[in-house]
Parts: C-alpha cells; sequence; structure tokens
C-alpha cells in the first residue's frame, strides 16, 4: 500500500507539537514515536484554527 501524501506542510506540524508540548519527543523519536492522543490533539487543534480563520475572513 503505498503512503499518501500530507495534508499538513512539515513546518505546520512541528508548530502545533511545540504548542502542545511533544515537539521534544518528535525530535527524539520522529513523528511515529508520538501517542494517537498526541496526534488526534494535534488533527483537532489544526482544526480549530482552520475554523477561526474561516471565521476571521467571514467578518
Amino acid at each position: 500500500m503505498s503512503r499518501k501524501r500530507g495534508i499538513m506542510s512539515s513546518r505546520f506540524k512541528e508548530e502545533l507539537a511545540k504548542e502542545l508540548g511533544f515537539y521534544d519527543k518528535v525530535q527524539q523519536d520522529g513523528w511515529g514515536g508520538i501517542t494517537a492522543r498526541d496526534a488526534g490533539n494535534m488533527v483537532k487543534r489544526a482544526v480549530q484554527m482552520a475554523e477561526e480563520n474561516l471565521k476571521k475572513d467571514k467578518v
């Protein structure tokens, strides 16, 4: 099975990991070292940020 290319840029993922407090784990173990919970929280935060940007654009 081929891997699909990620939607989020590496830089954006790093910023989210720093904000959520697990960037040190990413640096040490790579993205495969984070927990499913951390990955889920990262996606949740990205969605929240996108929704906030959409609200700003409508105003």
